[in-house]
């Protein structure tokens, strides 16, 4: 017997959706509008599915790299952490040691930070001079609902849009 993957819920199909197309639009954000408004219109939401096509991978570059941005980076990071590890094991009922204690603790983890990064950067064998975040995008977004219930769908959106009046 197969093991159903614990990520994937129950009743869930690993495949397409089957039905009518009911509206296509060429950003994921009228497509969800859409779909919040058929659901106001009192249409079973479980009976919807909003389907990509013609899928690209877009990669965003969001700024140059060099050793100086690493090295703030990483101390931005240590302080946070020594800040962290002098809340947990630094406290004390002394005021005068305990804010030299503050500051040396935030001081030795923005060094620690900063030389734990600069160090990792320095190591990276695919070394790039920027940074960038990626994400998938469709070409188009079609609304699929069952066959049987695509009239259905007209009119809940059509009610949906009377109650936003």
């Amino acid at each position: 017997m197969a093991k159903r993957s614990p990520l994937r819920p129950s009743g869930v199909a690993n495949a397409l959706p089957s039905g009518t197309a009911i509206a296509d639009f060429t950003n994921y954000a009228d497509a969800v509008a859409y779909v919040e408004r058929i659901i106001s219109g009192n249409f079973p939401a479980s009976a919807i599915s909003i389907v990509g096509s013609n899928l690209s991978t877009v990669e965003r570059v969001r700024g140059k790299i060099n050793y100086g941005r690493v090295a703030l980076n990483g101390a931005i990071t240590g302080s946070w952490i020594g800040l962290l590890f002098f809340l947990l094991f630094g406290t004390s009922s002394d005021q005068a040691t305990t804010q030299f204690n503050l500051g040396s603790a935030i001081l030795i983890g923005a060094g620690f930070g900063m030389l734990m990064q600069v160090v990792r950067f320095s190591l990276l064998k695919t070394k790039r001079s920027f940074s960038s975040g990626s994400l998938v995008v469709a070409a188009k977004y079609e609304v699929i609902v069952p066959a049987e219930l695509s009239s259905d769908a007209q009119m809940a959106y059509n009610r949906g849009g009377q109650e936003a009046n």
